[in-house]
């Protein structure tokens, strides 16, 4: 389980278009569980992949991404507090 969030600065040249891709990319590998934050269960090596191609896509003067490694024993390392409960990713998701 890897967390990934993500801070663009759209005020600063194609930064729309940099925080569109890094939502899409996170998209296709996890559930988004706020507007820049999103849980990724995946291998290490999809991992690796994955950071790859966000920091090729990310601006490093300006942009700020953030990855938080929980590991394979994640769910005791969760609290979720309010609305918007998050997947079981424990359980078979169907989509």
């Amino acid at each position: 389980m890897v967390i990934i969030s993500y801070d663009i600065a759209t005020n600063y040249g194609n930064g729309a278009e940099r925080l569109r891709k890094i939502a899409k990319l996170c998209q296709n590998y996890g559930i988004r569980v706020q507007n820049s934050v999103f849980e990724c269960n995946i291998d290490y090596q999809t991992y690796l992949l994955l950071k790859k191609k966000l920091s090729d896509i990310m601006n490093n003067k300006v942009d700020s991404i953030r990855f938080y490694e929980l590991g394979n024993n994640f769910q005791g390392h969760i609290v979720h507090i309010g609305a918007k409960k998050t997947w079981d990713f424990v359980e078979t998701l169907i989509i």
